[in-house]
């Protein structure tokens, strides 16, 4: 799902994240928050976002009996990231290359 609203069994502001990826035969749940910030301000970016998606992933993992976690993809406007981009990069499925 992608910018979907997660239904919860109680009301929770931030339910919206930009793509949500369950994969129940393992029973994992992922988060995914996207944002381009300004050079500066790329880990301030990356710990709020995991902040902002506390609660939801709580509720997650109690109803869907799911493993979950969010995975900050932030960039800086001129390409920056944090240390540790390419450990949630690689948390993401699929085939990629981060350079």
């Amino acid at each position: 799902m992608w910018n979907q609203q997660v239904q919860t069994d109680r009301t929770i502001p931030t339910n919206k994240p930009d793509i949500t990826i369950c994969d129940n035969e393992k029973g994992i749940c992922m988060l995914i928050e996207v944002a381009i910030s300004g050079d500066r301000n790329v880990i301030k970016k990356e710990a709020k976002k995991i902040l902002k998606y506390t609660d939801l992933t709580t509720e997650i993992q109690h109803m869907w009996n799911v493993k979950t976690n969010v995975i900050p993809v932030i960039i800086g406007a001129t390409g920056t990231i944090s240390k540790s981009f390419r450990k949630y990069v690689s948390n993401i499925p699929g085939k990629h290359q981060v350079k």
